[in-house]
Parts: C-alpha cells; structure tokens; sequence
C-alpha cells in the first residue's frame, strides 16, 4: 500500500511542478534539455544521466509488452513522458496484479 501511495503522491507532485514550469518558461524543453547536454557542464551531465533512465524506462514497457504495436507507443510514451507516464504504469500494474511485483515488472515472463 506503501507503494501505491507514493506513487500516487510522486506522479501528483511531478504533474503539478511541471505545470508550474510550463506555465513560467512554456513547453519548449527540448532546447534548453540538449542545449544543457551540448555546453557539457553538471546540468548537461544530469541530463544525460536522466535520458539514459528515461531509455531503460522505455525499454523495459517494450520489453514487458512483447514489443507488440501497442507496447511501441508505450515504450515511445515512457521514453518521453519520464515519470508521468513510468509512475502511472506501475500503479496501473500494481493495482491490476494485486500489489505481485513479480507481475508487475515481468508481466507474461513471470
């Protein structure tokens, strides 16, 4: 329950911040997100850091889904998303699989 509950407060607190941040500096993230990565100083270098979880984020939806049509686009999805879309899956799962975190995260593998 722990779990689900963090969940649900960490996607609720990221959805809220990054309103924040959109409604002050506008959805124009790509520029300022590689621009970091191109000037290679600590933002840069976090960046890059979070773009490698985010691909691990988006590898592991393919991979739990079989790599079927519909996993793409969720794979496509995390990879983008980040959080949003990563702490809302595993809720979804959690709750669908009754909190078996063996389920959650190897789905049909298990």
């Amino acid at each position: 329950m722990l779990f689900r509950v963090y969940l649900v407060a960490a996607w609720c607190a990221l959805v809220a911040f990054t309103g924040v941040v959109m409604a002050a500096h506008g959805s124009n993230l790509f520029p300022v997100f590689f621009g970091d990565i191109a000037a290679g100083g600590w933002p840069g270098q976090f960046n890059a850091d979070f773009m490698t979880l985010l691909g691990l984020s988006g590898l592991w939806c393919g991979w739990r889904g079989k790599w079927t049509p519909l996993a793409l686009v969720h794979a496509v999805a995390a990879f983008i998303g980040g959080g949003a879309v990563l702490m809302a899956t595993l809720l979804v799962l959690h709750v669908r699989h009754r909190g078996d975190m063996r389920k959650v995260l190897l789905g049909a593998q298990a």
